[in-house]
């Protein structure tokens, strides 16, 4: 059974723009389906705006391809009703509102704001770490 996973913008950036160490084996994991990485219309803008930010000095071109690699293996979900639970940072609610909704078993995220909602959600929210020992260990 693949796992529904919402990646919050950050994780998503990490791994495929900073190629940082602790996240970059997402990519490889997002490419082999090993899950469904679930994507709304708002998630999905977020990341458009994160990745034009000037500390990426990315091209529009550059910016595009990034979002090849990543976009088509998304399951696009509309969310239609908010999750019960609320996010203090109301911008990372989107990620829970997708995760309610997507009927998500997981939300990736390095964000304290959503973190600090883990257990009050039907879905599981954890740290990339914890996500990759979840993962590793099944």
């Amino acid at each position: 059974m693949n796992r529904r996973v919402v990646f919050d913008t950050g994780v998503v950036v990490s791994a495929l723009v900073l190629e940082s160490r602790n996240v970059a084996w997402l990519r490889a994991h997002w490419l082999n389906r090993e899950c469904v990485p679930l994507l709304s219309r708002e998630t999905a803008a977020e990341l458009v705006r994160v990745l034009a930010y000037l500390k990426f000095q990315m091209t529009e071109d550059e910016q595009q391809e990034v979002l090849a690699d990543y976009l088509p293996i998304c399951e696009v979900v509309k969310p239609g009703r908010a999750c019960p639970v609320k996010c203090r940072d109301l911008n990372d609610q989107p990620f829970l509102d997708l995760a309610h909704c997507g009927r998500a078993d997981v939300l990736v995220t390095g964000d304290r704001d959503l973190l600090t909602v883990a257990g009050k959600t039907a879905f599981t929210i954890e740290s990339p770490e914890a996500y990759r020992v979840r993962v590793g260990s099944e």
